[in-house]
């Protein structure tokens, strides 16, 4: 393993980095996306995503940790001084160490689904952190897949990545169009349940232990009328408060929890 001391912020290998983090038009160009942390970087890889480049400081990563990392990694090594890893680095706390991976397809025929299968579908969500926290809740409630339709979001969106500590990737993610995820659906006699206020029953009435769909859509707009007239029943949270409306992550995390509450009576 060679590896490649960096001590300059004007070195082209770290303004492709910064560049990488800020700006998505670079990340769909290059095919690369940016992870900081070692928790993040093995879940990447343990996903099967291919490192392209690592940067780390010794003065932060442990040792045993860039044993780790090294040993699973058959790309350049650039080591880098305090001073500048902190610089570049996208947020505090990252534990020494950065890297870039190359981009995967993120269709739905990468999906690989079991029996009665659990789906949250999500409608044009702009906001990465709402996106982040609901992947979060997808993987801490077992879900087997997450399908982001007219996403408004780069799905390596480095707040994306951040808020979702890594879920974006122990998640089956895909994208896709609003027709092409219904038909998708429907063919594989998946409900499609989805979450709105109008003419809707309470989702704790609503059966979710056969294949289930939970769609939401965005808080200021809730779905489209696509979604709504192909939807299998209308769900809705009861509002005891003077809101009618919580935020999507919390809604899409009190829905998948009873889809598994049913499930394991």
């Amino acid at each position: 393993m060679r590896i490649e001391n960096i001590t300059s912020a004007q070195n082209q290998k770290i303004r492709m980095l910064l560049e990488l983090q800020e700006k998505s038009r670079t990340r769909r160009k290059e095919g690369l996306f940016v992870v900081e942390g070692r928790r993040e970087l093995m879940h990447c890889m343990e996903a099967g995503y291919e490192p392209h480049a690592v940067f780390f400081c010794p003065e932060i990563l442990p040792e045993e940790d860039f044993k780790e990392i090294s040993a699973k990694c058959s790309c350049s090594f650039y080591e880098v001084p305090r001073q500048l890893y902190d610089k570049v680095a996208y947020r505090g706390g990252t534990e020494g160490v950065i890297a870039e991976l190359r981009c995967r397809e993120m269709g739905l025929g990468n999906l690989t689904l079991k029996e009665n299968p659990l789906v949250v579908v999500l409608e044009s969500v702009e906001k990465p952190g709402n996106l982040g926290a609901v992947l979060r809740s997808a993987d801490a409630s077992g879900v087997d897949a997450v399908i982001v339709c007219d996403p408004l979001t780069d799905m390596y969106n480095p707040n994306l990545i951040r808020s979702s500590i890594g879920a974006i990737f122990t998640v089956p993610v895909a994208t896709a169009s609003s027709e092409d995820t219904i038909k998708w659906l429907k063919d594989r006699g998946i409900k499609i349940y989805t979450a709105q206020l109008q003419d809707s029953e309470w989702y704790y009435d609503t059966d979710m232990k056969a294949g289930t769909a939970i769609v939401m859509g965005t808080e200021a707009t809730g779905l489209t009328d696509v979604w709504r007239e192909a939807a299998d029943a209308h769900i809705k949270i009861p509002m005891l408060g003077r809101l009618d409306s919580l935020n999507v992550s919390v809604s899409a995390a009190i829905l998948m929890f009873e889809a598994v509450r049913q499930r394991n009576c």
